[in-house]
Protein backbone atom coordinates (compact mmCIF):
# COMPACT_ATOMS: atom_id res chain seq x y z
CA UNK A 1 0.00 0.00 0.00
CA UNK A 2 1.10 3.45 -0.99
CA UNK A 3 1.13 5.78 2.01
CA UNK A 4 -1.17 9.07 1.68
CA UNK A 5 1.95 11.51 1.55
CA UNK A 6 3.84 9.70 -1.49
CA UNK A 7 0.70 10.50 -3.17
CA UNK A 8 0.64 13.58 -2.66
CA UNK A 9 3.86 14.39 -5.01
CA UNK A 10 3.41 11.94 -7.93
CA UNK A 11 5.93 11.64 -10.29
CA UNK A 12 4.94 12.85 -14.46
CA UNK A 13 4.02 10.42 -16.81
CA UNK A 14 3.92 10.13 -20.60
CA UNK A 15 2.52 7.39 -22.82
CA UNK A 16 -0.16 6.58 -25.52
CA UNK A 17 -3.93 6.00 -24.24
CA UNK A 18 -6.62 5.03 -25.98
CA UNK A 19 -9.33 7.13 -25.25
CA UNK A 20 -12.30 5.08 -26.43
CA UNK A 21 -13.52 1.72 -28.19
CA UNK A 22 -12.32 3.13 -31.09
CA UNK A 23 -9.10 1.74 -30.48
CA UNK A 24 -7.11 4.77 -31.62
CA UNK A 25 -3.99 5.64 -29.18
CA UNK A 26 -2.96 8.99 -28.78
CA UNK A 27 -0.26 10.48 -26.98
CA UNK A 28 -1.38 11.06 -23.08
CA UNK A 29 0.21 12.59 -19.40
CA UNK A 30 -0.61 11.40 -16.25
CA UNK A 31 0.97 10.24 -13.02
CA UNK A 32 2.39 7.66 -11.21
CA UNK A 33 3.02 7.44 -7.79
CA UNK A 34 6.26 8.44 -5.73
CA UNK A 35 8.39 5.46 -5.17
CA UNK A 36 7.30 3.69 -1.75
CA UNK A 37 9.88 1.59 0.59
CA UNK A 38 8.64 -1.29 -1.33
CA UNK A 39 8.68 0.12 -4.78
CA UNK A 40 11.04 -0.16 -8.08
CA UNK A 41 10.95 3.01 -10.18
CA UNK A 42 12.10 2.35 -13.55
CA UNK A 43 12.48 4.02 -17.42
CA UNK A 44 10.64 1.54 -19.84
CA UNK A 45 13.09 0.89 -22.42
CA UNK A 46 10.98 -1.63 -24.60
CA UNK A 47 7.73 -2.83 -24.57
CA UNK A 48 5.94 -5.57 -26.58
CA UNK A 49 2.23 -5.40 -28.49
CA UNK A 50 0.40 -8.47 -27.21
CA UNK A 51 -3.01 -9.54 -28.82
CA UNK A 52 -5.05 -8.33 -25.03
CA UNK A 53 -4.03 -5.17 -25.82
CA UNK A 54 -5.77 -5.25 -28.85
CA UNK A 55 -8.83 -6.54 -27.42
CA UNK A 56 -8.17 -4.22 -24.51
CA UNK A 57 -8.40 -0.89 -26.57
CA UNK A 58 -11.61 -1.94 -28.42
CA UNK A 59 -13.28 -3.03 -25.57
CA UNK A 60 -13.88 -6.71 -26.79
CA UNK A 61 -14.84 -8.20 -23.86
CA UNK A 62 -16.49 -5.29 -22.25
CA UNK A 63 -13.85 -4.64 -19.26
CA UNK A 64 -12.29 -1.70 -20.64
CA UNK A 65 -12.32 1.78 -18.94
CA UNK A 66 -10.80 4.62 -20.07
CA UNK A 67 -8.00 6.32 -20.93
CA UNK A 68 -6.76 3.61 -21.31
CA UNK A 69 -2.73 2.84 -21.67
CA UNK A 70 -2.03 -0.94 -22.52
CA UNK A 71 1.18 -2.78 -22.03
CA UNK A 72 2.34 -5.81 -20.00
CA UNK A 73 5.19 -6.93 -22.00
CA UNK A 74 7.51 -4.19 -20.38
CA UNK A 75 11.37 -4.16 -19.59
CA UNK A 76 13.32 -1.05 -18.54
CA UNK A 77 16.18 0.00 -16.59
CA UNK A 78 15.55 0.76 -12.63
CA UNK A 79 15.75 4.57 -11.80
CA UNK A 80 15.28 4.79 -8.43
CA UNK A 81 14.81 1.62 -5.43
CA UNK A 82 12.22 2.33 -2.33
CA UNK A 83 14.01 2.08 1.20
CA UNK A 84 13.22 -1.60 1.87
CA UNK A 85 13.84 -2.94 -1.40
CA UNK A 86 15.98 -6.10 -1.31
CA UNK A 87 16.63 -7.34 -4.77
CA UNK A 88 17.06 -4.42 -7.05
CA UNK A 89 19.26 -1.29 -7.03
CA UNK A 90 19.66 1.34 -9.56
CA UNK A 91 20.88 0.42 -13.18
CA UNK A 92 19.15 -3.43 -13.01
CA UNK A 93 17.94 -4.32 -16.12
CA UNK A 94 14.03 -5.64 -15.28
CA UNK A 95 10.51 -6.56 -16.48
CA UNK A 96 6.94 -6.33 -15.61
CA UNK A 97 4.50 -9.22 -17.35
CA UNK A 98 0.64 -9.16 -16.71
CA UNK A 99 0.19 -8.48 -13.03
CA UNK A 100 1.56 -5.36 -10.48
CA UNK A 101 -0.26 -6.51 -7.25
CA UNK A 102 -1.90 -9.96 -5.59
CA UNK A 103 -3.20 -10.44 -1.99
CA UNK A 104 -0.48 -12.35 -0.97
CA UNK A 105 -2.49 -14.33 1.47
CA UNK A 106 -4.12 -16.80 -0.32
CA UNK A 107 -3.69 -20.08 -1.12
CA UNK A 108 -2.26 -19.65 -4.28
CA UNK A 109 -0.38 -16.45 -3.43
CA UNK A 110 1.69 -18.81 -1.00
CA UNK A 111 1.75 -21.22 -3.81
CA UNK A 112 3.65 -18.55 -5.91
CA UNK A 113 0.56 -19.12 -8.37
CA UNK A 114 -0.30 -14.90 -7.88
CA UNK A 115 -1.54 -15.03 -11.37
CA UNK A 116 -4.46 -17.00 -9.82
CA UNK A 117 -5.18 -14.77 -6.87
CA UNK A 118 -8.66 -13.44 -6.39
CA UNK A 119 -7.43 -10.11 -6.05
CA UNK A 120 -5.20 -10.18 -8.70
CA UNK A 121 -4.22 -6.40 -9.85
CA UNK A 122 -3.44 -6.29 -13.62
CA UNK A 123 -0.85 -4.33 -14.95
CA UNK A 124 -2.97 -1.87 -16.94
CA UNK A 125 -7.06 -1.07 -17.14
CA UNK A 126 -7.37 -2.35 -13.01
CA UNK A 127 -7.80 -0.76 -10.19
CA UNK A 128 -5.51 -0.75 -6.84
CA UNK A 129 -7.10 -1.15 -3.28
CA UNK A 130 -6.96 2.95 -2.66
CA UNK A 131 -8.92 2.75 -6.19
CA UNK A 132 -6.35 4.34 -8.31
CA UNK A 133 -5.76 2.94 -12.06
CA UNK A 134 -3.37 0.38 -13.38
CA UNK A 135 -1.48 2.04 -16.68
CA UNK A 136 0.68 -0.02 -18.54
CA UNK A 137 4.14 -0.04 -20.32
CA UNK A 138 3.11 1.88 -23.54
CA UNK A 139 4.58 4.63 -21.29
CA UNK A 140 8.38 5.83 -20.43
CA UNK A 141 8.36 4.90 -16.11
CA UNK A 142 6.77 1.91 -14.18
CA UNK A 143 6.30 2.02 -10.24
CA UNK A 144 5.80 -1.57 -9.19
CA UNK A 145 6.34 -3.32 -5.95
CA UNK A 146 9.56 -5.34 -6.15
CA UNK A 147 7.73 -8.40 -5.62
CA UNK A 148 5.88 -8.21 -9.06
CA UNK A 149 9.50 -7.28 -11.32
CA UNK A 150 11.61 -10.06 -12.36
CA UNK A 151 15.12 -9.43 -13.42
CA UNK A 152 16.58 -9.24 -17.12
CA UNK A 153 19.51 -11.51 -17.50
CA UNK A 154 22.57 -9.40 -19.05
CA UNK A 155 23.04 -11.62 -21.39
CA UNK A 156 19.20 -11.82 -22.66
CA UNK A 157 18.84 -8.55 -25.41
CA UNK A 158 16.35 -6.36 -23.98
CA UNK A 159 13.87 -5.97 -26.90
CA UNK A 160 13.88 -9.61 -27.96
CA UNK A 161 13.04 -10.46 -24.28
CA UNK A 162 10.08 -8.34 -23.75
CA UNK A 163 7.58 -10.67 -25.18
CA UNK A 164 8.66 -13.20 -22.83
CA UNK A 165 6.71 -11.74 -19.83
CA UNK A 166 3.28 -12.35 -21.68
CA UNK A 167 4.02 -14.97 -24.37
CA UNK A 168 6.86 -16.84 -22.94
CA UNK A 169 5.70 -17.34 -19.31
CA UNK A 170 1.82 -18.50 -20.53
CA UNK A 171 3.20 -21.05 -22.85
CA UNK A 172 6.95 -21.72 -20.34
CA UNK A 173 3.85 -22.70 -17.51
CA UNK A 174 1.75 -25.24 -19.37
CA UNK A 175 4.34 -27.20 -20.37
CA UNK A 176 5.80 -27.36 -16.85
CA UNK A 177 2.68 -28.13 -14.59
CA UNK A 178 1.25 -30.55 -16.79
CA UNK A 179 4.57 -32.48 -17.43
CA UNK A 180 4.78 -32.12 -20.78
CA UNK A 181 8.77 -31.04 -20.05
CA UNK A 182 10.37 -34.56 -20.84
CA UNK A 183 12.52 -35.30 -23.30
CA UNK A 184 11.22 -37.58 -25.50
CA UNK A 185 7.34 -36.78 -24.76
CA UNK A 186 5.38 -35.59 -28.14
CA UNK A 187 3.63 -31.98 -27.62
CA UNK A 188 1.48 -30.22 -30.57
CA UNK A 189 1.31 -26.33 -31.15
CA UNK A 190 -1.71 -25.06 -32.28
CA UNK A 191 -1.23 -21.94 -34.10
CA UNK A 192 1.68 -19.94 -34.67
CA UNK A 193 1.98 -16.89 -34.09
CA UNK A 194 3.12 -14.95 -30.84
CA UNK A 195 2.51 -17.32 -28.41
CA UNK A 196 2.97 -20.39 -30.62
CA UNK A 197 6.52 -19.84 -31.93
CA UNK A 198 7.85 -19.32 -28.19
CA UNK A 199 5.87 -22.61 -27.42
CA UNK A 200 8.13 -24.08 -30.06
CA UNK A 201 11.12 -22.82 -28.76
CA UNK A 202 10.57 -23.90 -25.24
CA UNK A 203 9.25 -27.42 -25.46
CA UNK A 204 12.59 -28.11 -28.08
CA UNK A 205 14.69 -26.55 -25.58
CA UNK A 206 13.29 -28.69 -23.09
CA UNK A 207 14.17 -32.11 -25.26
CA UNK A 208 10.31 -32.33 -26.38
CA UNK A 209 9.35 -33.74 -29.87
CA UNK A 210 7.21 -30.76 -31.28
CA UNK A 211 4.66 -30.80 -34.23
CA UNK A 212 3.46 -27.69 -35.54
CA UNK A 213 -0.45 -27.90 -35.97
CA UNK A 214 -1.48 -24.83 -38.35
CA UNK A 215 -4.56 -24.47 -41.01
CA UNK A 216 -1.73 -22.42 -43.07
CA UNK A 217 0.63 -25.08 -45.00
CA UNK A 218 2.63 -21.88 -45.86
CA UNK A 219 4.03 -21.68 -42.68
CA UNK A 220 5.51 -25.46 -42.61
CA UNK A 221 9.06 -24.41 -43.56
CA UNK A 222 9.31 -21.45 -41.11
CA UNK A 223 8.41 -24.01 -38.39
CA UNK A 224 10.95 -26.61 -39.28
CA UNK A 225 13.25 -24.86 -40.85
CA UNK A 226 13.35 -21.52 -38.50
CA UNK A 227 11.81 -22.74 -35.29
CA UNK A 228 12.94 -26.49 -35.35
CA UNK A 229 9.95 -27.98 -35.14
CA UNK A 230 10.11 -32.00 -36.11
CA UNK A 231 6.77 -32.35 -37.70
CA UNK A 232 3.97 -30.25 -39.21
CA UNK A 233 0.40 -30.80 -39.50
CA UNK A 234 -1.99 -28.75 -41.61
CA UNK A 235 -5.14 -29.25 -39.34
CA UNK A 236 -7.61 -28.74 -42.48
CA UNK A 237 -5.86 -31.84 -44.59
CA UNK A 238 -8.09 -35.15 -43.41
CA UNK A 239 -5.42 -37.33 -44.40
CA UNK A 240 -2.34 -35.78 -42.13
CA UNK A 241 -4.74 -35.41 -39.22
CA UNK A 242 -5.92 -38.85 -39.45
CA UNK A 243 -2.35 -40.23 -39.92
CA UNK A 244 -1.61 -38.38 -36.83
CA UNK A 245 -4.70 -39.56 -34.47
CA UNK A 246 -3.53 -41.19 -31.26
CA UNK A 247 0.34 -39.32 -31.25
CA UNK A 248 0.89 -37.02 -28.79
CA UNK A 249 0.99 -36.79 -25.28
CA UNK A 250 -0.23 -33.18 -24.76
CA UNK A 251 -1.15 -30.33 -26.91
CA UNK A 252 -0.81 -26.03 -26.08
CA UNK A 253 -3.80 -24.52 -28.18
CA UNK A 254 -2.62 -20.38 -28.82
CA UNK A 255 -5.54 -20.27 -31.32
CA UNK A 256 -8.03 -17.35 -30.38
CA UNK A 257 -10.22 -17.88 -33.33
CA UNK A 258 -13.31 -20.57 -33.10
CA UNK A 259 -11.68 -23.61 -34.18
CA UNK A 260 -13.19 -27.36 -33.31
CA UNK A 261 -11.66 -29.35 -30.53
CA UNK A 262 -12.62 -32.82 -31.74
CA UNK A 263 -10.21 -32.78 -34.52
CA UNK A 264 -7.37 -32.37 -31.85
CA UNK A 265 -8.87 -34.51 -28.87
CA UNK A 266 -8.20 -36.72 -31.87
CA UNK A 267 -4.43 -36.14 -31.94
CA UNK A 268 -3.82 -37.15 -28.40
CA UNK A 269 -3.09 -40.50 -26.55
CA UNK A 270 -4.70 -41.77 -24.02
CA UNK A 271 -4.46 -39.71 -20.50
CA UNK A 272 -3.13 -36.74 -22.84
CA UNK A 273 -3.82 -33.17 -22.42
CA UNK A 274 -4.89 -30.17 -24.56
CA UNK A 275 -4.72 -26.97 -22.92
CA UNK A 276 -6.25 -24.11 -23.79
CA UNK A 277 -3.68 -20.75 -23.51
CA UNK A 278 -5.56 -18.55 -26.58
CA UNK A 279 -9.17 -16.52 -25.51
CA UNK A 280 -11.29 -17.09 -28.10
CA UNK A 281 -14.09 -14.27 -28.24
CA UNK A 282 -17.38 -17.05 -28.12
CA UNK A 283 -17.55 -20.72 -26.35
CA UNK A 284 -15.65 -23.95 -27.80
CA UNK A 285 -17.72 -26.80 -28.44
CA UNK A 286 -16.29 -29.54 -26.30
CA UNK A 287 -17.51 -33.03 -27.20
CA UNK A 288 -17.52 -34.96 -23.71
CA UNK A 289 -17.61 -38.88 -25.46
CA UNK A 290 -13.70 -38.46 -26.88
CA UNK A 291 -12.47 -37.50 -23.41
CA UNK A 292 -14.14 -40.04 -21.19
CA UNK A 293 -12.90 -42.83 -24.53
CA UNK A 294 -9.30 -41.92 -23.45
CA UNK A 295 -9.33 -40.21 -19.93
CA UNK A 296 -8.18 -37.20 -21.81
CA UNK A 297 -8.08 -33.53 -20.41
CA UNK A 298 -8.87 -30.27 -21.51
CA UNK A 299 -7.44 -27.74 -18.97
CA UNK A 300 -6.71 -24.03 -19.36
CA UNK A 301 -3.77 -22.34 -18.54
CA UNK A 302 -3.16 -18.32 -17.61
CA UNK A 303 0.08 -16.79 -17.48
CA UNK A 304 2.40 -17.70 -14.62
CA UNK A 305 3.41 -16.88 -10.88
CA UNK A 306 6.21 -14.60 -10.22
CA UNK A 307 8.80 -17.16 -9.21
CA UNK A 308 7.81 -19.73 -12.13
CA UNK A 309 8.16 -15.60 -14.35
CA UNK A 310 12.04 -15.68 -12.99
CA UNK A 311 12.51 -19.08 -13.72
CA UNK A 312 11.42 -19.00 -17.58
CA UNK A 313 13.24 -15.86 -18.18
CA UNK A 314 16.49 -17.73 -16.67
CA UNK A 315 15.60 -20.60 -18.84
CA UNK A 316 14.91 -18.21 -21.88
CA UNK A 317 18.66 -16.78 -21.48
CA UNK A 318 20.25 -20.13 -20.16
CA UNK A 319 18.89 -21.44 -23.72
CA UNK A 320 18.98 -18.43 -26.01
CA UNK A 321 15.59 -18.19 -26.23
CA UNK A 322 14.21 -14.94 -27.82
CA UNK A 323 11.00 -13.85 -29.47
CA UNK A 324 10.85 -13.19 -32.96
CA UNK A 325 9.90 -9.29 -33.02
CA UNK A 326 9.68 -6.29 -35.32
CA UNK A 327 10.59 -2.87 -33.24
CA UNK A 328 8.61 -0.34 -34.08
CA UNK A 329 8.59 3.93 -33.23
CA UNK A 330 5.58 4.73 -30.92
CA UNK A 331 4.51 6.98 -33.55
CA UNK A 332 3.70 3.47 -35.55
CA UNK A 333 1.47 2.22 -33.05
CA UNK A 334 -1.87 2.73 -34.78
CA UNK A 335 -0.43 0.89 -38.05
CA UNK A 336 0.76 -2.09 -36.03
CA UNK A 337 -2.73 -2.40 -34.19
CA UNK A 338 -4.22 -2.47 -37.71
CA UNK A 339 -1.67 -4.64 -38.89
CA UNK A 340 -2.14 -6.51 -35.99
CA UNK A 341 -5.97 -7.43 -36.58
CA UNK A 342 -4.37 -8.59 -40.02
CA UNK A 343 -2.20 -11.66 -37.77
CA UNK A 344 0.89 -9.09 -40.26
CA UNK A 345 3.67 -9.66 -38.42
CA UNK A 346 6.07 -11.78 -37.32
CA UNK A 347 5.88 -12.49 -34.71
CA UNK A 348 5.21 -9.75 -31.97
CA UNK A 349 5.85 -5.96 -32.33
CA UNK A 350 7.89 -4.51 -29.78
CA UNK A 351 7.43 -0.59 -29.25
CA UNK A 352 11.13 1.07 -28.76
CA UNK A 353 9.93 3.21 -25.93
CA UNK A 354 13.48 4.43 -24.56
CA UNK A 355 14.02 6.02 -27.51
CA UNK A 356 10.85 6.90 -29.25
CA UNK A 357 8.23 8.16 -26.67
CA UNK A 358 9.22 11.77 -26.21
CA UNK A 359 6.98 13.90 -23.79
CA UNK A 360 4.75 16.10 -25.56
CA UNK A 361 4.57 19.50 -23.06
CA UNK A 362 1.93 21.46 -24.99
CA UNK A 363 -0.88 19.02 -24.19
CA UNK A 364 -3.44 19.47 -21.88
CA UNK A 365 -5.14 16.19 -21.25
CA UNK A 366 -3.06 15.71 -17.55
CA UNK A 367 -4.78 13.48 -15.56
CA UNK A 368 -5.40 15.29 -12.23
CA UNK A 369 -5.67 11.77 -9.74
CA UNK A 370 -2.54 9.94 -8.84
CA UNK A 371 -2.72 7.03 -11.30
CA UNK A 372 -0.32 3.97 -10.56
Amino acid sequence: MVMSTEQEHPQKAFGWAARDSSGVLSPFNFSRRETGEKDVTFKVLYCGICHTDLHMVKNDWGLSTYPLVPGHEIVGEVTEVGSNVQKYKVGDMVGVGGMVGACRSCDSCTDNLENYCPKLILTYGAKYSDETTTYGGYSDIMVVDEHFIVRIPNNLPLDVAAPLLCAGITTYSPLRYFGLDKPGMHVGVVGLGGLGHVAVKFAKAMGVKVTVISTSPNKKDEALNHLGADSFLVSRDQDQMQAAIGTMDGIIDTVSAQHPLLPLIGLLKSHGKLVMVGLPEKALELPVFPLLAGRKMVAGSGGGGMKETQEMIDFAAQHNITADIEVIPIDYLNTAMERLVKADVRYRFVIDIGNTLKASPSRTDIESDMHS
